[in-house]
């Protein structure tokens, strides 16, 4: 690894911590629809949640082309290059690490399925993509995600599947590995002890609460996951800067879930 891949590293765990807290705003066309739900007014979306002090930002870059320059040195900015839907229907890489580098950003993320009759193809989206990062010392953000066809083609996060997905990332090359939690404390250590990379948690499927989503993410932090890229619970809960907070409590000061939601004023 090279110095400026180890720098850049360094500016997504930024927080004595060691660990790192990302928001991330860049469902694009796998969220649906548009006019509905926590990301309908982006803009302001990326506002409440930068409100609440994440380490970095994950975003599609056209996204961050018109929104990020007001927020550039308050949080690290991470591109996200990959953009699928779970069937398939839509299957694009819009992001190289040139495309990085031009916006300012700290590491370039590539969201991919694994499973299915495509799969080969999203992996070598992971190795083109960390072959080209090399020459601009960029680090490569894997957001993997099994899935499951039994019934029309899913997201899953079984332990065997979300294994698999760590694998997937770190054979690939990439430097950080973004996966869902399987929601299994044990088979979850066993996986990232065995994995070279840090692993961090996706935020996964809506939880009913926000209480649900902090308790999940403080059980994958025992685990030994290195933080949390949250979406949907961080801005599908109700008051999203709120929620930050309180994430940033557990993760950053290892609060209970239930003095976090305390302390960040629920």
């Amino acid at each position: 690894m090279g110095l400026g891949t180890k720098v850049r590293l360094a500016r997504l765990f930024s927080n004595p911590s060691g660990h790192l807290f990302g928001g991330a705003v860049d469902h694009f066309v796998g969220y649906g629809n548009v006019r509905e739900g926590g990301l309908a007014d982006l803009p302001g979306a990326l506002r409440r949640v930068m409100a609440g002090g994440p380490d970095y930002i994950s975003i599609q870059p056209g996204a961050a082309r018109h929104l990020w320059s007001e927020y550039a040195g308050k949080a690290a900015l991470v591109i996200q290059g990959g953009c699928f839907t779970a069937d398939d229907r839509i299957r694009q890489l819009i992001a190289t690490p040139e495309d990085a580098v031009r916006y300012g950003a700290d590491a370039l993320a590539v969201a991919i399925p694994v499973r299915g009759a495509t799969e080969g193809e999203y992996i070598r989206w992971l190795t083109d993509t960390v072959n080209a990062a090399a020459r601009f010392e960029m680090p490569v953000v894997a957001h993997v995600y099994p899935r499951d066809f039994s019934d029309g083609g899913k997201i899953v996060f079984t332990p065997d599947e979300i294994a698999y997905a760590v694998r997937i990332g770190f054979e690939a090359g990439v430097d950080v590995i973004k996966v869902g939690y399987t929601g299994d404390f044990e088979s979850f250590r066993e996986t990232v002890a065995t994995c070279p990379i840090p692993v961090v948690i996706a935020g996964g499927p809506k939880t009913e609460t926000l209480l649900g989503a902090l308790v999940q993410t403080s059980e994958a932090l025992r685990a030994g996951a290195k933080g949390a890229v949250v979406g949907r619970n961080l801005w599908g809960h109700g008051d999203t800067t709120m929620a930050a907070r309180a994430f940033k409590f557990v993760i950053h000061n290892g609060m209970a879930p239930e003095d976090a939601l305390a302390a960040a004023g629920a």
